[in-house]
């Protein structure tokens, strides 16, 4: 007897496998994925859009489009961004609203100096946005680019500024608090399992660099990895500052999140360090002994374990045969291959220590403090220090020339509108603020407000349609989101995508303002075409004064980093300059830096990149020598002397305007040698320090072979 399944169980199941197989196709492919993402975005904000309009409405705003222009600002792919943007652009909101009641009506009988400080207070905000370079800037952008919004338009009636500003961070708080509230509560996607996600692939990176460096791969792999995991690094950062503002119950604590940093951080030279020692070993005169050459086979085998948990013993096997190994070679060391050989058994129980940490610090990820990670299945086999987490590179200079550009740029723009009289001039100025302000975080901000008016182009074309054929036939708000849902839902889905972001805001942003979106229908042709005018004058000027203000070339750029690069070596090797982990931290943001820029200037990755590897490892090892030879014995004043003058010719050849030719290598590696003999022949206490250290200086200094290897014996 056969058994026929009812066609509505059929149907359903049948469904069922359907969307199945959807969703695994979707997961498969990220192209699919992405634009899942990017529409399930859109629908969200055009939702918090909708609803901040409504609200608005409701307790009688008088401009309503302003809490949907916020929404659209606010929103981001995850709820804890989202948070964190809303909290900075309230606090910015605030502090902008002020800072103008306070300029206006005490400038406003002498337009000129009204314009000047009013653009100095943009730039000064603009400034403090560069230097701070966290997710907190984005209150300085906020605090200059209100000041834009609201004050130029109010110079007409300062009498009403206050309540001006009033209104406006009203209407701006209900569209940060319906955006805020729909990503967070509506399908949200938690930072948290990004941020999970890709440290996961991150370890993965470094566990590759790592097993290059020991397998002493082509120096192209060994780049790349590098080149991978510092640009992984500023990811993980850029994650971890919206993880506080994810709606889970605990975050990875501070500390915790610091700790990894630290250890990925040092892993990038170090790597680097191990390989040239193991190149030096095999090409070299000196076989290496065979208890390293075993230790080397177990490292490799243990970095390329996939057993995470199987993982920990055999650490802590290796540390310890490592630092037993090392103590053992250079208390008999008496050639230079030898010191050679201890020098690379330190570095390898370094290296299995900072993966090992890694490895228990992302297991922990989630608990409430850094002692539950401390006190986990295993002792860390890494000195206690004060974790220091993610260094961003701060430039003042920099900064301050991009900052005085945007308010030449304004004043300029200020200057032309009270000649003009212009009736619009205020507008236009006030779009020409925020561009100087919303763009003004990068070296060449003209191709993105060229983007912007693309979009405003279409935003422009869309909006007249509304205001003078569809607008005029909408009777109540269920009609209004009917017909404004097409426009803002393929806007929002293209905001979602970062190559069109800035397109989309042209969008996003141009349709409520000049559709006029209030309690009732007030279309007005030739006031929007006034305000196209201001719309299009101020962007046009934007990008020609921007290009001429706030541009910086990108070889200008990526040399600037490099000098600012040997000037910190020559003050770390005269002592000065920040501690072993700020160093490193700084370093690898100087790296992240470069590579965007060398992408766009169109050169050779390695020649650049290959220099900042120099500067961070023989910045590290110069302030590591210096410190020690503070602390040799007064009784061996020779060496701490010689020792201070090697230091003191390093500076000179990091000195402004000073290249270091093959010469000058050759130059210090004599002296690193003979260095090296007059401590191996001392009875100095720190004698297998300070031989160690001078080793990893002769490496950072340059290829060994720049003199005979055997100078140091």
């Amino acid at each position: 007897m056969r058994t026929e399944h009812p066609p509505n169980r059929l149907l359903t199941a049948t469904g069922i496998a359907a969307v199945g197989r959807v969703c695994a196709l979707q997961s498969r492919n990220p192209a699919l994925r992405a634009d899942a993402d990017a529409l399930l975005f859109s629908a969200k904000s055009f939702a918090a859009a909708m609803l901040a309009c409504y609200i608005s409405l409701r307790v009688g705003l008088p401009r309503p489009y302003w809490a949907i222009l916020t929404v659209y600002i606010v929103s981001q792919s995850s709820a804890g961004a989202s948070l964190s943007r809303g909290v900075y652009r309230f606090a910015g909101t605030v502090v902008g609203a002020v800072a103008t009641v306070a300029i206006v009506p005490c400038f406003v009988n002498d337009p000129i100096v009204c314009s000047v400080v009013l653009a100095g207070w943009i730039g000064l905000c603009l400034y403090l946005s560069l230097l701070d370079r966290t997710a907190r800037s984005y209150a300085f952008v906020l605090s200059g680019y209100t000041a834009s919004l609201i004050g130029f338009p109010g110079v007409f009636n300062p009498a009403a500024i206050f309540d001006t500003a009033s209104v406006r961070v009203q209407e701006i708080s209900i569209g940060i608090l319906c955006a805020v509230l729909v990503h967070r509560f509506v399908l949200p996607k938690r930072m948290t399992g990004q941020f999970t996600a890709k440290l996961s692939a991150t370890l993965r990176d470094a566990r590759r660099l790592a097993g290059d460096a020991l397998r002493a791969s082509s120096g192209q792999a060994i780049r790349r990895d590098r080149d991978r995991l510092a640009g992984d690094l500023l990811a993980l950062q850029g994650l971890a500052a919206h993880l506080p503002y994810d709606p889970v119950p605990v975050t990875p604590s501070r500390e915790t999140l610091q700790l990894i940093h630290d250890r990925l951080a040092r892993l990038l030279p170090l790597a680097t360090e191990v390989e040239d020692r193991i190149l030096a070993l095999r090409t070299g005169s000196h076989t290496p002994p065979d208890d390293l050459t075993a230790l080397l086979d177990g490292v490799e085998r243990w970095v390329a374990a996939a057993d995470a948990a199987g993982r920990d013993a055999a650490a802590i096997r290796l540390i310890d045969h490592a630092r037993t190994l090392r103590t053992r070679i250079a208390a008999d060391a008496v050639t230079v291959g030898d010191r050679l050989a201890a020098n690379l058994a330190g570095h390898l129980s370094e290296m299995i220590g900072l993966l090992h940490e890694c490895d228990r610090l992302e297991r922990t990820i989630g608990r409430t403090s850094t002692a539950a990670a401390r006190s986990s299945d295993a002792p860390s086999h890494l000195s206690s220090r004060r974790a220091t987490g993610y260094v961003y590179h701060r430039d003042p200079w920099m900064a301050a020339r991009t900052a005085l550009g945007a308010v030449a740029g304004i004043v300029l723009g200020c200057a032309f509108w009270i000649w003009s009289a212009w009736p619009e001039g205020g507008l236009a100025v006030s779009i020409l603020g925020v561009c100087c302000s919303l763009f003004g975080n990068v070296d060449t901000p003209a191709p993105n407000v060229v983007k912007y008016m693309i979009g405003s182009v279409a935003g422009v074309a869309i909006s007249l349609v509304y205001s003078f054929v569809i607008l005029p036939r909408v009777t109540d708000f269920a009609g209004l989101v009917a017909v404004l849902a097409p426009a803002f839902l393929f806007a929002g889905s293209l905001q979602a995508r970062p190559p069109t972001t800035y397109m989309a805001l042209g969008i996003t942003l141009t349709i409520p303002i000049l559709s006029g979106l209030g309690a009732t229908y007030a279309g007005d042709f030739a006031g929007s075409l006034n305000s196209v005018i201001a719309l299009f004058a101020a962007t046009g000027f934007a990008v020609v004064s921007m290009s001429l203000f706030q541009t910086i070339p990108v070889d200008a750029a990526i040399g600037r980093l490099l000098r600012l690069n040997r000037q910190d070596v020559r003050r770390r090797a005269l002592g000065g300059g920040p501690d072993e982990a700020h160093w490193t931290s700084l370093m690898i943001d100087r790296t992240a830096l470069l590579l965007p820029r060398l992408r766009l200037s169109g050169k050779p990755h390695p020649d650049v990149l290959d220099d900042t590897l120099y500067h961070l490892r023989v910045g590290h090892a110069a302030g590591r020598l210096y410190q020690a030879i503070r602390h040799v014995d007064v009784n061996d004043g020779r060496i701490g002397y010689d020792g201070f003058e090697l230091l003191t010719a390093i500076a000179l050849r990091f000195g402004p305007g000073y290249r270091m030719g093959p010469s000058d290598a050759i130059a210090l590696h004599r002296r690193i040698g003979t260095l090296m003999a007059r401590v191996a022949e001392s009875s100095t206490a720190d004698r297998v320090e300070l031989l160690d250290l001078l080793v990893d200086l002769w490496f950072a200094l340059g290829p060994c072979d720049a003199v005979n290897w055997e100078n140091g014996r």
